[in-house]
């Protein structure tokens, strides 16, 4: 026979239940506790303070933060260059061990007198402005670092333009050196050749160099669009043909100057000269207007225009853009026209400026090469390619001053852009370095493969 359990055992099923029933209400309202409490207005309002976000992004890989440690690491090698440079900081490091303070202070007291001798060069000279105070100075002492800076920059900013554009329409423009250097010399035959009003002469001379380069750019371009033919196999053969056709064409009767010997042209008349904005006593001139505005130029034709769109198109996949109704070897030929026509004003500038009045065998300098570190470092972006070319052009005067006043090479300075490029195309070796979070290395690394 069976019996019932007392009533007041736990086994009861009755009890069971509503126990059951009891645990169950508790761990109902353990869990709508939570949500009850996130749903409080003010927590639910609740957002990060303006200053903590920018704490929690400002150890990102985004661009700029890897931008500014792409020059730091570039200066600190730098100055480890500088040090081993000097036998007379290098004999100090012999009795280290002894006389570490001897070491640490020679080292500090070089690179100090280095960079600040840059910054003199193309920023800001303290002395400069304390004796123009003093009326022991003009003020174009003072300006002059920024003068100098702005002259370099000029012609940098078009051939960095160059490059950039063609980047973004899928092309590789290696030519920009070559593009440059017949724009030098219809700038410049057009300036000693035609005799011409002031106004006119000038503007004449300027479109001359447009056409020269947008000449060396429509060869490769149509060579591209018709044949398939590599761009840059042909651009990097079309700077040789450049540079001897340079040669060639000064030492001309009708070009080189008669009271010389050596290969130098007649100087361009100064109708033909682009005005100096702070008068004589400093070099930079109109130029840097013009690339500014070439600058503003060329982001309304990638962000604006039809054209842009297209450009971008053929840039992301021809083939899709063939597909969609877009001619991609026009679009071909007018991106190496319009990029040629560029670095051909980047050219002219160098002898209708201030930096030469005549053509020289070197009279383009490398300003083309330097063109393509600077589309690299402005992201192939119009207003970071001008902000790149600043950079580079404060570079390259700082490193005269810095040359005559310190005695270091001027080649560091071409070390230190091209170390900066490097670290700026390798955003994972700054990442990995500095510790920057991943999440945002990523997306950076992913622009980067897409052409930023």
């Amino acid at each position: 026979m069976t019996t019932n359990p007392p009533a007041g055992s736990p086994d009861k099923e009755p009890a069971t239940e509503a126990q059951a029933e009891q645990n169950a209400v508790g761990n109902a309202d353990q869990a709508t506790a939570p949500t009850a409490t996130a749903r409080k207005p003010d927590e639910a309002e609740a957002r990060p303070s303006l200053g903590r976000t920018f704490l929690e992004n400002l150890w990102a890989a985004n661009t700029v933060t890897v931008t500014v440690l792409a020059l730091v690491l570039a200066m600190a090698i730098g100055a480890i260059l500088i040090i081993v440079s000097d036998p007379e900081v290098l004999a100090t490091y012999g009795y280290i061990t002894a006389r570490p303070a001897d070491a640490l202070n020679a080292s500090w007291s070089v690179v100090s007198e280095a960079y600040a001798n840059l910054f003199k060069g193309a920023v800001f000279d303290p002395q400069a402005f304390s004796d123009w105070l003093n009326g022991e100075a003009g003020w174009q002492a003072v300006l002059g670092p920024l003068s100098e800076t702005l002259t370099y920059t000029a012609p940098l900013a078009f051939t960095g333009l160059s490059v950039a554009l063609a980047f973004r329409g899928g092309l590789f423009n290696i030519g920009a050196q070559g593009q440059a250097i017949i724009g030098v010399v219809l700038a410049a035959l057009a300036g000693f050749l035609l005799p011409l009003p002031p106004v006119l002469h000038l503007l004449v001379a300027v479109l001359a160099g447009a056409v020269g380069g947008a000449l060396w750019g429509f060869i490769p371009g149509i060579l591209k669009a018709r044949t398939g033919a590599h761009e840059v196999i042909n651009t990097i053969m079309l700077n040789y043909v450049a540079i001897y056709f340079l040669s060639w064409i000064i030492v001309q009767s009708w070009v080189q100057n008669a009271d010389r010997a050596d290969a130098i042209s007649r100087a361009v008349d100064s109708s033909a000269q682009l005005p100096r904005l702070l008068g004589s006593g400093l070099r930079v001139h109109a130029g840097i207007l013009l690339a500014v505005l070439a600058t503003w130029f060329v982001a309304w034709l990638l962000n604006r225009s039809t054209f842009g769109f297209e450009l971008r198109a053929v840039g992301a996949n021809p083939d899709a853009a063939r597909t969609a109704g877009i001619s991609v070897t026009r679009t071909y030929v007018l991106i190496m026209v319009i990029a040629g026509a560029l670095a051909g004003l980047g050219g002219a500038n160098m002898v209708l400026g201030s930096t030469a009045d005549a053509l020289t065998p070197q009279v383009v300098a490398q300003i083309g090469f330097d063109g393509i570190l600077v589309a690299l470092l402005g992201r192939v972006k119009p207003w970071g390619v001008l902000l790149a070319a600043l950079l580079f052009g404060a570079l390259q005067a700082g490193g005269n001053r810095m040359q005559s006043y310190s005695g270091i090479s001027l080649e560091l300075v071409t070390v230190l852009q091209a170390l900066i490029v490097i670290f700026i195309a390798a955003p994972a070796l700054v990442k990995a370095i500095f510790r920057l979070r991943a999440a945002r290395a990523a997306r950076l690394q992913t622009s980067l493969a897409k052409g930023w």
